[in-house]
C-alpha cells in the first residue's frame, strides 16, 4: 500500500458508489471462471419477481449473501454468485391486466398470444428494475450469467422435470379439492393460504326429521348448505342415537340427506353434528369420499351461488350470506349466534378469503420426494443454520400433501399436456406433437400453467444450463449456501430439496442460512396500509449503500425478526466517518513513501505497535470464524468495536507522539505498523461496507488494484504478543475506572480529578508514565499520581479495585454529599421500581410465551443492566454517606 493522493474531508458516497460499481462491472471482477482451480463458492440468488423493486427483505438477504461472496472472493475461492428474476405468474399477469384494464381491454379482448406478447413487452420495459436497484445496494453478482425463469434454456429444464416426474407417476391430474381465489381465479397452494385471524360467528341451524325434534348443527358458513351431502355424528355420541341412519332436511330447501356416523366429528365443537359439504370443505371431502357421498357445487369459481341454491342463485357468497340470515330466522330454522374467533384463509396475492373448490388440477406426488429430502438434513448433507428450524422443516415434510402445481393463468410455463379431440386421450411430451400418437386425431394443450414455484424449485441447477451437460453444472453444482429468510422455507427451501435430490442425486446446496424477517422499529410487519414501509432506495441516497448494508448485517442474528431503524443506519454513517477520518489521519502522518502492504513484514517494536498487531491478529482469527459460521451480527459488532475504540480511540492516539516525534527511525518503523494494520482493517471491512473501502484503496494505492480482488487476512500465531495486550488493557482499565466514576457522580468534563494509580509491576508504571499526557486527555484528569503501594489514600476517595491494582479518585470539592445523597438515592429508588417491574414481566408465562424472543431477550439485558447500574450507584452512594459524616 502506497500513500497516493489526500482525501476529502467527508466520504462523499453520491458521487463515489456508482462510479467505483461501474468500475468493478466494467474490469469483469465479478464474472466466474469454471476453469480457475481451488475450492468452488456458490451461491445463487433468491430471484426476485419481475415485478419488483427492491424492499427490505431483497436488501437483507442480498447484503448477506454479498458479504459472504466478497469473503470468498478474497479468501481465494471460486466464487460465482449467479443472479436471476422470477416471471412472477399471478403477480407479473395482474400488472398487465391492470395496465390494460386503463385502456379499457381485457385479456380475453386480445386472445392468449397477443397477451402474453403484451406480458413480454411489459418484462422488456420494466423488467430490469429490480437488477439495477440490486446493483445500487453493491450486489457484486456475475451479471454476465444473469437468467430468467422463462429463459428458452430453463422452460426446456422445467418441461424436462414435468415430462421425467410424469413418467414415473409423480406427476397426476386429478378432480380434487383445492384452495380457490375467486379474484385470481386460480388454484391456491397450501402454503400459499395467508391466515387471519377474524371476529365471526357460529351459526346453529335447525336440520328437520320427519318424526323427531330439529337436529341442530353449527356453521360458520350457512351459505354452503345448499351443497351439503350428509351430516355427520361421532359413533361415540350418544346425543344422536335416534337419529342415526336418518335422513334430516336441509333448511331453506326440500332436500333430503343421511345422519352418518364418521370418527371426525368432534363431540366438543357446537353441538357435536357436523354438516359434509364435500365440495366446499378440504375435511368434508375426504369423509364425502370414505362414504361416498354425492358432490354438489353450490358455490362457483366467481364466488358465487349456482342453480344447487334455488333463488339464491347468482349472488355473492357472503352477500348470500346475509339473505339467508333472515330467511332462516323469519321460518325457525336459526337456533341461535354465537361470537366467534377463528383463522381464514386469504390469497397470498389479493387478500381474497379462499373458496375450498373441487376441480381438475395437476399434482406432483410429494411422499417420496419429501421423505430423502428429510433425511438429507437429518443426515447432515444440508445444514440449516440456526439449527433450530430442523423442526419445522421435518413437521412440514413429514405430514406433507400432495402438491398442487396447476394455475389457471396464461402468463407462466404451459403444463405440457395434450388432450386428444377425439379418443380423449392425454399426451404429455417433451416436444410439441403434431398430433395424438393413439389416434392421429387433433390434439388441445391444456390451458393451465405450471405454479411459479415449480419453476423456482429447479433454480440451483436449471441456472447453471441443466439438462445440458454444461461446464458450469460440472463446476459449480452443487452449490455452497442458500441465504433466505424463514418464510419461503416451504414455498421454495424444500421444493428445492426435493427437486435437486429427485433430478441431480444430489442436494442443491450444502447450507441454508435462514435469516430474520424486517420489520419496522416497533416490530411491526411493514405495510402500505401502516405507513411504516422504509423504502431502501431512499435510505442509500441519504446514508450510503455502506451504513444501509452494516446496519442490516448488524442485527442478522438467530433471531425472527430485525427491526430497522433509521437512527440506527444514521449512527453507523458515522462509523464510515470514522474510517475514513481514520484515512486521513494515516495520509497525513505518514511520509508519503512509506510502503506497507497487508501481507509484508513490519517491525512491530514499541507495545502500541506490538499490542495493535497482536490484536489484529485475534481479530482477523475471530473475524473468518464468524464468517465460516455465518455469525453476520457478530462479525460486524467485532469489526465495529476493534475499528472504532481499538483502532482509532486507542491505536492512534498512543502512536501520535512517536509520529510526531523526531525519533525518524521509530517513526518509520509505526509508520509500517499504521499502514500495514490499516490495510488489513479496510480489508476486513470491505465484505461489509465496500464503496468506502475501495475508494479508500484507490487512495493509498497506486498500482491500479482493487481491495475487492485482493487477499483476505490471515491469522498468525507469531503476531501474538500477549504481554503487550496486557500492558495495554492496563492503560484502558485506568481510564475506565475513572470514567465509571465520573459517571457514577454525575461529574461533567469540565471537573478535572486526580487520580492515583497503585500497582507493584514496575512495567505497567513505567507504561502508565510514558503515556500519561494521552492518560489524562482520556480520563479528563489533570494530574496521574503512580505508587508502588506505599502510600495512602485520602479517605473521600472513590476507589476502584482491579486485577493489578487499584485507581483512586479523590472527590473533596468536586461534590456536594447532602445534594448527592438526594440524586443518588432518588436514582437508585427508581431503578428499584425498574427493575421490578422486569421481573414482574418476565416472571409472566404469557409474556415470555407470546412477546417476540428479540423483545423478551431485550428485556433480559436491559433488566440485567439495571441491576449493575443499582449496584455502582449503591456503592457511590455509601461512599458519599462516609463523606458527609466524616
Amino acid at each position: 500500500m502506497r500513500l497516493n493522493d489526500p482525501l476529502d474531508k467527508n466520504f462523499d458516497f453520491n458521487a463515489a458508489e456508482s462510479r467505483l460499481y461501474s468500475d468493478w462491472e466494467n474490469r469483469g471482477l465479478f464474472i466466474a471462471d469454471p476453469k480457475k482451480p481451488g475450492p468452488k463458492f456458490v451461491i445463487v440468488i433468491p430471484p426476485p419477481n419481475v415485478t419488483g423493486n427492491l424492499h427490505m427483505g431483497h436488501a437483507l438477504d442480498v447484503t448477506l449473501q454479498d458479504i459472504l461472496t466478497r469473503y470468498r472472493r478474497m479468501k481465494g475461492d471460486n466464487a460465482l454468485w449467479l443472479p436471476g428474476t422470477d416471471h412472477a405468474g399471478i403477480a407479473t399477469q395482474s400488472v398487465v391486466e391492470r395496465n390494460l384494464a386503463e385502456k379499457g381491454v381485457t385479456r380475453h379482448d386480445l386472445g392468449r398470444e397477443k397477451f402474453v406478447e403484451k406480458v413480454w413487452e411489459w418484462k422488456k420495459a420494466y423488467g430490469g428494475n429490480i437488477v439495477q436497484q440490486l446493483r445500487r445496494l453493491g450486489a457484486s453478482c456475475d451479471w454476465s450469467r444473469e437468467r430468467f425463469t422463462m429463459d428458452p434454456g430453463l422452460s426446456k429444464a422445467v418441461r424436462e422435470v414435468f415430462v421425467s416426474l410424469y413418467e414415473e407417476n409423480l406427476i397426476y391430474q386429478g378432480e380434487y379439492i383445492i384452495n380457490w381465489c375467486p379474484r385470481c381465479h386460480t388454484a391456491v397452494s397450501d402454503i400459499e393460504v395467508e391466515h387471519q385471524n377474524k371476529s365471526d360467528h357460529l351459526y346453529y341451524l335447525r336440520y328437520w326429521a320427519d318424526d323427531l325434534p330439529p337436529l341442530i348443527v353449527a356453521t360458520t358458513r350457512p351459505e354452503t348448505c345448499f351443497g351439503d351431502a350428509a351430516v355427520a355424528v361421532n359413533p361415540a355420541d350418544p346425543r344422536f342415537s335416534a337419529y342415526k341412519g336418518r335422513q334430516v332436511r336441509i333448511p331453506l330447501t326440500d332436500r333430503l340427506i343421511p345422519v352418518i356416523e364418521d370418527d371426525y366429528a368432534d363431540m366438543e365443537f357446537g353441538t357435536g353434528a357436523l354438516k359434509v359439504t364435500p365440495a366446499h370443505d378440504p375435511n368434508d371431502f375426504h369423509i364425502g369420499r370414505r362414504h361416498d357421498l354425492p358432490v354438489v357445487v353450490a358455490i362457483d369459481e366467481n364466488g358465487q351461488l349456482t342453480d344447487a341454491a334455488g333463488s339464491y342463485e347468482g349472488l355473492d357468497r357472503f352477500e348470500a350470506r346475509q339473505k339467508m340470515l333472515t330467511e332462516l330466522e323469519e321460518k325457525g330454522l336459526l337456533e341461535k349466534v354465537e361470537p366467534l374467533e377463528h383463522s381464514v384463509g386469504v390469497c397470498y396475492r389479493c387478500r381474497t378469503v379462499i373458496e375450498p373448490f373441487i376441480s381438475k388440477q395437476w399434482f406432483v406426488r410429494t411422499a417420496s420426494l419429501a421423505a430423502e429430502a428429510a433425511a438429507a438434513v437429518r443426515d447432515g448433507r444440508t445444514k440449516l443454520v440456526p439449527a433450530t428450524w430442523e423442526k419445522t422443516y421435518f413437521d412440514w415434510m413429514d405430514n406433507i400433501r400432495d402438491w398442487c402445481i396447476s394455475r389457471q393463468l396464461w402468463w407462466g410455463h404451459q403444463i405440457p399436456a395434450w388432450r386428444c379431440v377425439s379418443c380423449e386421450a392425454t399426451t404429455v411430451s417433451r416436444e410439441d406433437p403434431a398430433a395424438c400418437p393413439k389416434c392421429g386425431g387433433e390434439l388441445i394443450q391444456d390451458p393451465d400453467v405450471l405454479d411459479t414455484w415449480f419453476s423456482s424449485a429447479l433454480w440451483p441447477f436449471s441456472t447453471l444450463g441443466w439438462p445440458e451437460k454444461t461446464e458450469d453444472l460440472a463446476r459449480y453444482f452443487p452449490t455452497s449456501v442458500l441465504v433466505t429468510g424463514f418464510d419461503i422455507i416451504f414455498f421454495w427451501v424444500a421444493r428445492m430439496m426435493m427437486m435437486g435430490l429427485k433430478m441431480m442425486g444430489e442436494v442443491p446446496f450444502e447450507h441454508v442460512v435462514l435469516h430474520p424477517l424486517v420489520r419496522d422499529v416497533h416490530g411491526q410487519k411493514m405495510s402500505k396500509s401502516k405507513g411504516n414501509v422504509i423504502d431502501p432506495l431512499l435510505i442509500i441516497d441519504k446514508y450510503g449503500a455502506d451504513s444501509f448494508r452494516f446496519s442490516l448485517a448488524a442485527q442478522a442474528g438467530q433471531a425472527r425478526d430485525l427491526r430497522i431503524d433509521e437512527k440506527r443506519i444514521q449512527g453507523y454513517s458515522k462509523f464510515v466517518n470514522k474510517i475514513w477520518n481514520a484515512a486521513r489521519f494515516v495520509l497525513s502522518a505518514v511520509k508519503s513513501d512509506v510502503t506497507a502492504t497487508a501481507g509484508a513484514a513490519v517491525q512491530a517494536e514499541t507495545v502500541p505497535d506490538r499490542w495493535i498487531r497482536s490484536r489484529m491478529n485475534e481479530v482477523t482469527a475471530q473475524g473468518r470464524a464468524h464468517l465460516e459460521e455465518f455469525h453476520f451480527d457478530r462479525y460486524c459488532d467485532l469489526i465495529y468495536q476493534f475499528t472504532w475504540y481499538e483502532f482509532c480511540d486507542w491505536y492512534l492516539e498512543l502512536i501520535k507522539p512517536i509520529l510526531y516525534g523526531q525519533d525518524e527511525a521509530a517513526k518509520d518503523k509505526t509508520a509500517g505498523v499504521l499502514t500495514k494494520t490499516f490495510a488489513e482493517l479496510l480489508k476486513l471491512i470491505h465484505p461489509v461496507m465496500p464503496f468506502v473501502t475501495e475508494e479508500l484503496w484507490s487512495k493509498f494505492s497506486d498500482d491500479g488494484s482493487f481491495i475487492m480482488t485482493s487477499s483476505f487476512p490471515e491469522a498468525n500465531d507469531a503476531a501474538k504478543d500477549p504481554e503487550a495486550e496486557r500492558l495495554v488493557s492496563r492503560l484502558m482499565d485506568v481510564t475506565k475506572a475513572v470514567r465509571q466514576v465520573r459517571s457514577d457522580f454525575g461529574l461533567p468534563p469540565s471537573v478535572k480529578l486526580s487520580p492515583m494509580v497503585m500497582t507493584e509491576d514496575a512495567d505497567t508504571r513505567a507504561l502508565l508514565e510514558s503515556q500519561g499526557p494521552l492518560l489524562l486527555k482520556l480520563m479528563g484528569a489533570d494530574q496521574l499520581t503512580l505508587a508502588g503501594g506505599e502510600e495512602e489514600r485520602s479517605k473521600d476517595s472513590a476507589s476502584s479495585v482491579l486485577d493489578w491494582g487499584q485507581v483512586w479518585t479523590p472527590l473533596a470539592g468536586h461534590i456536594n454529599p447532602s445534594a448527592e445523597i438526594k440524586r443518588l438515592s432518588k436514582e437508585i429508588d427508581k431503578l428499584n421500581a425498574d427493575v421490578k417491574a422486569a421481573e414482574t414481566k418476565l416472571a409472566s408465562e404469557e409474556y415470555t410465551s407470546k412477546a417476540p424472543e428479540d423483545v423478551v431477550a431485550e428485556t433480559r439485558e436491559r433488566l440485567e443492566a439495571m441491576r449493575q447500574r443499582t449496584i455502582a450507584l449503591s456503592r457511590a452512594l455509601d461512599l458519599v454517606s462516609l463523606l458527609s459524616n466524616g
